[in-house]
């Protein structure tokens, strides 16, 4: 899809008005990545667990939630901006926050401790978590938070596309999850740098099934890493984005929310990430947009 015909589905899914003005009106693009030779890093990289240093702008959509009463770096959890005022995340990052007003964002980082001049600090003006999220299991666990004021887009801030529901995401290539969390399985203390990590979709049957996660996937939920494991999601990472770039373009979609995983980087348990496809229409509800109406 070029452009052109993005920025129609946008128009049509009502999102190139109102607060998207700010940023242009179009997603998914990184213009840090073609200021550098953006070479993919090794599958065996030494380093979310299994991955490796993120570079400045890789990501430019990624969110860290941060808690001042949380050790070193802060790090409570991650997001994406999808508009210059909304944050996705995972409704299960506020299970433990008492004063939502004690949450701040650092957007447009990829050190924690040195987020660097394109950095933007924000409040919650709002919290919104899926009126159905269940906490025993998981279940939608899905979360918006709007900013008390815009950011302004820089080359380290852009938006994120959503996925729709008529992406089909058999047709997209080159998935990856990105986050501050820990790098080992049983780290306790988040990363400072951000990590990335190329991914598998796991189909969710299989990762159902006996063996696997026997019957504790949703259907709203997606699997992603590797079955033997090594690569994968870990704590501090929840909120964060799972993203798969659209074949023979530029531009990425996330396609899931990070939410959680039995263990880390274990065989036959990946991520389990929460479906947008799925919660689309809910997503465009709480920012005061129309339900999803597909242009053909």
């Amino acid at each position: 899809m070029n452009w052109l015909s993005l920025l129609v589905l946008l128009t049509v899914a009502g999102l190139v008005h109102g607060t998207w003005d700010n940023c242009g009106g179009i997603c998914g693009l990184r213009p840090m990545v073609y200021e550098y030779e953006y070479m993919a890093h090794d599958d065996d990289a030494t380093r979310v667990v299994g991955g490796a240093d993120a570079m400045p702008g890789a990501w430019p959509w990624i969110v860290s939630l941060k808690h001042p009463a949380i050790p070193g770096t802060r790090h409570l959890c991650g997001g994406s901006l999808i508009t210059a005022e909304w944050v996705l995340t995972a409704a299960h990052c506020f299970d433990p926050i008492r004063k939502i007003g004690m949450v701040y964002l650092v957007i447009g980082a990829t050190q924690l401790t040195k987020p660097g001049p394109g950095a933007q600090l924000r409040r919650i003006k709002k919290l919104v978590r899926h009126e159905n999220y269940n906490k025993s299991d998981k279940s939608n666990d899905i979360a918006l938070l709007e900013l008390n004021k815009p950011v302004e887009c820089n080359p380290y801030i852009q938006l994120a596309c959503v996925a729709d529901p008529t992406l089909r995401l058999s047709e997209l290539q080159n998935c990856w999850v990105a986050g501050w969390g820990a790098t080992t399985a049983r780290a306790q203390e988040s990363s400072d740098h951000l990590q990335e990590a190329k991914v598998q979709l796991i189909d969710v049957q299989l990762c159902n099934s006996s063996g696997w996660y026997a019957g504790k996937i949703h259907t709203h939920n997606l699997c992603a890493g590797y079955p033997q494991g090594l690569i994968d999601t870990c704590q501090g990472d929840s909120g964060g984005p799972l993203m798969c770039q659209e074949k023979n373009s530029d531009y990425f979609w996330i396609v899931g929310v990070t939410s959680w995983g039995k263990g880390c980087a274990r065989a036959k348990l990946p991520g389990v990430y929460t479906s947008t496809q799925y919660f689309y229409d809910w997503i465009l509800a709480q920012m005061g947009l129309s339900p999803f109406r597909s242009a053909f």
